[in-house]
């Protein structure tokens, strides 16, 4: 069942987010920058932005670079991997045999082989999905769950950007969205890099929480049924109608919600208190927002080709989220075993479940937003916080952790297909050459979207904070 999700914590006016969120999903929208900021802001988005939305696979864990994007046939038998390489329609790009579907489909996508970081342990997930170094440092990754002090997510800058931009004041459908769970949610914990941080909780994304059946289950490795792929709003959406009694008592929430203005009318952040309440209405009763989150509009045979797993179907809701209207979704597959693409013990996850789940869902998505005119317009990205040692640990080719060298794949508005970006030395352990930095795929995501990276976003004290500090936008990538 989806869930509007978020913490529990309070804004700085004393009103929870909880209960913002209950009226109507009010904190999705409408809180305002300083004026004078928003004066500064207004021109971020340039008109000849490649992309209008994101579509963000986050594979999380550490997908092995030498069991899928950048093998090494030539390699010593102590490095290359069990898997077989076979060739695709990009020249020179070996890719792994449980990678066919995908294989055939290069020409379409870019594989940058040179992601590379010095965090080497899973909070590496906040680099990867705002673009800076984390806060904190925790000895063998603990200290792992999410702080209003961490930085904002790509989504939650997004979403900002969206909110106040001239263009967007009347939307319907929020910017950020998060499926098909909060990361760490299936493992107990709440980890950091998803939320908006210190930009503040009315920026965090619009997220679902379809969970598992018991401590044991993997949804990802299985087959998932329609009851358990129910992707709406709960408490919002039924499986009939809105009636006007229910509607009514919607309307009551935010009747509730106007009681507690007195406490907060006086503060900036909520001067556009009006445009709150409206929109939190537009949220209640939006019949796109209602189509969207309903999976079961799609055809059997477009589902069994996405693949009926967790990640297949999230994929699939991804893209009609993004067809929807949606700025930056997040698509998540999640460790709800603890490993997963964290394959510390060995490759026989890799070679059953994780690879081949991937090929079927990403290789159905690109052929399904080309065949809608979707790719022209949507950077898909898919990547790991990640990648795995090149000698293994076990003699099942199980790999540690390995953040000198791992790929990101790229495809879509205007992104040159059937290239290669950057070269791993002989081992796939260290960049040969053209290193990329998170803060360099950050640029990229958000020159793509035509966000200026000078632009500055409001701290918890009002300060003006540059969302990209120091990275460059790999601009030769897009044709």
């Amino acid at each position: 069942m989806l869930n509007i999700l978020g913490q529990s914590t309070h804004l700085c006016n004393g009103l929870s987010r909880r209960a913002i969120l209950t009226a109507g999903s009010a904190g999705l929208f409408g809180l305002q920058v300083p004026s004078l900021l928003s004066a500064e802001n207004k021109g971020t988005i340039r008109p000849d932005a490649k992309a209008k939305s994101v579509l963000f696979l986050f594979l999380f864990g550490g997908p092995s670079q030498l069991e899928t994007f950048d093998m090494k046939p030539e390699a010593a038998s102590s490095i290359r991997g069990p898997f077989r390489s076979i060739s695709s329609r990009t020249p020179e790009l070996r890719i792994s045999e449980h990678l066919k579907q995908t294989a055939q489909l290069s020409d379409k996508f870019c594989v940058i082989r040179t992601m590379t970081h010095p965090h080497n342990d899973h909070n590496a997930c906040h680099y990867i999905q705002t673009g800076h170094t984390w806060t904190r440092s925790a000895e063998n990754g603990q200290d792992v769950n999410a702080r209003e002090t961490d930085w904002p997510s790509m989504g939650s800058v997004i979403e900002h950007v969206s909110q106040h931009h001239p263009g967007n004041r009347h939307r319907t459908f929020p910017d950020y969205v998060y499926l098909p769970n909060r990361l760490g949610h299936l493992q107990g914990y709440d980890r950091t890099g998803q939320y908006a941080g210190w930009l503040g909780s009315a920026y965090n994304a619009l997220a679902t929480d379809i969970r598992r059946k018991d401590s044991q289950d993997n949804p990802y490795f299985r087959n998932c049924d329609d009851t358990e792929l129910d992707f709406r709003i709960k408490g919002l959406l039924t499986r009939k109608e809105i009636t006007l009694d229910r509607l009514q008592k919607r309307q009551s929430l935010l009747e509730q919600f106007d009681r507690h203005r007195r406490d907060v009318e006086d503060q900036k952040s909520l001067v556009n208190y009006e445009g709150i309440r409206r929109q939190a209405l537009e949220l209640v009763t939006s019949e796109k927002i209602r189509t969207a989150l309903d999976i079961r509009k799609e055809s059997e045979e477009l589902r069994s080709q996405y693949g009926y797993h967790l990640f297949g179907q999230s994929t699939l809701m991804g893209r009609r989220i993004i067809e929807a209207g949606s700025r930056f979704v997040t698509v998540l597959w999640d460790a709800p075993d603890g490993y997963s693409w964290d394959s510390h013990r060995t490759s026989s996850d890799l070679e059953k479940f994780l690879i081949p789940g991937f090929d079927q869902a990403f290789s159905a998505l690109l052929r399904d937003m080309d065949d809608r005119g979707l790719l022209d317009e949507t950077l898909v990205v898919a990547i790991g916080e990640m990648g795995r040692t090149p000698k293994p640990d076990t003699a099942q080719w199980g790999r540690g952790h390995w953040s000198y060298c791992f790929p990101c794949i790229l495809a879509g508005a205007g992104i040159q297909g059937g290239t290669l970006y950057g070269q791993s030395d002989k081992d796939a352990a260290y960049p040969a050459d053209n290193p990329v930095r998170p803060e360099d795929l950050a640029a990229t995501i958000y020159y793509a979207l035509g966000i200026n990276p000078d632009l500055r976003l409001p701290d918890q004290q009002g300060r003006p904070v540059q969302i990209i500090e120091d990275g460059r936008p790999l601009t030769e990538l897009f044709g």
